[in-house]
Formats: C-alpha cells, structure tokens, sequence
C-alpha cells in the first residue's frame, strides 16, 4: 500500500492556492490548501506531508510564527518548509524564514518550473524515506522470525542432548512450531 504524497499550501489569499495547487498540477503530490496559519497547524495533526508551501505575510498568525509552531512539533520539525512572499527582495525576511527552519524562501514572482522543481525533490525524498521506513519494519521482522526459529532450534539442541525418552518428541514439535509459526507470519 503506497501513500501518496502530499503538499501543504498556506496562503490567506484563495487565488495564490489556486495558482499553487495549478503550479504542482501534475506532480505525484496531493495538494491540501488552508488559509491560515493555524489552520495548517490543525491540519498538520492529522496529515503527513512531504513539503510545506508558506506564504510569509498573513493576518493574525504570519508565515515565521506558523513556522516556528511547526518546526517545535516532534512529529513535524523535519517537514521541510519553502517561504513564499510577495515581499519586496528584502534579506532580513529571508534570514527570518531561514532562522525559523525554512529550506528555502522565494519572492513573488517566481518561476514556476523552478517551484515544481524543488516540490518534486521532497517529494522524491519523502517517497524513498516511506520506502526505507517499510524496508526496516520488514528486516526487524525478519530478525524477530529468525531468532525465533534460532531458540527453537537451540531448545530442541538441547532436549535431544539431554538423553530425555521424550526429549526427541518435544524436539520434534518445538521445530514444527517454530515452522509452522514462522511461515504463519509471512
């Protein structure tokens, strides 16, 4: 089961959502638009996401102070954050985003194929980091099999070294259980 991947857009104004979510149309990403700051915080507690699209000037909760708010949230201080502003070319709003844990601050207007560019990247990387995650739940479980059925066979090792008259019986089943279980699991 593959999850899709999903950016976040934060812009109190409609029509840059709709140009956003226009900009990433195509891409294997689910776009999510809110208009507020702490609307995108609400939604960050019940949606992953690949990457965060933030306008930096909004009423109310600004981009830097929704940032903040996100970056001290254990489960989203490694969403990666990109600072989108109208602002003028101004270098202590972008060491703002920056200071705050954006990966990256673009000024109005930019250039869309390079937008689509940097969202496809942490898109890719959230799909292989997913990938990887999956990848090591299947070895833990592996590991888990294989030291079962080690136990099993140490446990039998021993029953028929014991000399027992059951001994080789019992050996016989803790195997077929350890068999049987470790197939069970699969």
């Amino acid at each position: 089961m593959t999850q899709t991947a999903k950016a976040l857009l934060v812009d109190d104004r409609r029509e840059n959502l709709m140009a956003l979510e226009a900009i990433l149309q195509g891409l294997p990403v689910q776009s999510v638009a809110v208009e507020s700051g702490e609307a995108a915080l609400k939604q960050l507690l019940v949606d992953d996401f690949a990457v965060i699209l933030l306008d930096a000037q909004m009423p109310d909760m600004d981009g830097f102070e929704t940032a903040s708010h996100i970056k001290r949230r254990e489960r989203t201080r490694h969403v990666p954050i990109i600072f989108l502003t109208a602002a003028d070319r101004d270098a202590q709003l972008a060491l703002r985003g920056y200071a705050v844990g954006a990966v990256d601050y673009l000024t109005k207007p930019f250039d869309p194929w390079v937008l689509r560019a940097k969202v496809s990247v942490f898109v890719e990387l959230w799909v292989k980091s997913r990938q990887l995650a999956m990848q090591s739940d299947l070895v833990r479980e592996r590991e888990t099999q294989w030291r079962t059925l080690t136990d099993a066979v140490d446990e039998a090792t021993a029953l028929l070294r014991s000399g027992d008259p059951d001994g080789a019986d019992r050996a016989v089943e803790l195997l077929e259980q350890a068999r049987w279980g470790s197939a069970g699991e699969r």
